[in-house]
C-alpha cells in the first residue's frame, strides 16, 4: 500500500512506486476519473490521451488501404497548415 499526505494547498506527493507505474516526470498532469464501481482511479493524462487517439483511429488504417508515413505526414501537413485539397 502507498499512502501520501494532503497538504493545507490540497497538494500530494506521489508515491516513487506509483510514479514508476504510471511512467510519470516531473510537469506531467495526473488525471482523476471515476470508474463505474464509484472508485477514483488515477492515470498519466499524456498517456491517457495517446492511448484515447489510439483507439479512435484504430482499423482507419485498413480503411485507407494501408497508407505510408509519407502519405500520412502529408495529410497532417493538410490540415495543419493548409496545403492543398483532400
Amino acid at each position: 500500500m502507498n499512502l501520501a499526505k494532503v497538504s493545507s494547498a490540497g497538494q500530494i506527493t506521489v508515491p516513487v512506486d506509483i510514479r514508476r507505474m504510471l511512467k510519470l516526470r516531473a510537469g506531467d498532469k495526473i488525471l482523476f476519473t471515476q470508474n463505474d464501481n464509484g472508485e477514483i482511479v488515477i492515470d498519466n493524462a499524456s498517456i491517457n490521451a495517446i492511448r484515447k487517439a489510439q483507439n479512435a483511429f484504430k482499423g482507419l488504417a485498413e480503411e485507407l488501404g494501408n497508407p505510408s508515413e509519407e502519405e500520412v505526414q502529408a495529410w497532417v501537413d493538410e490540415i495543419r497548415y493548409g496545403k492543398g485539397e483532400r
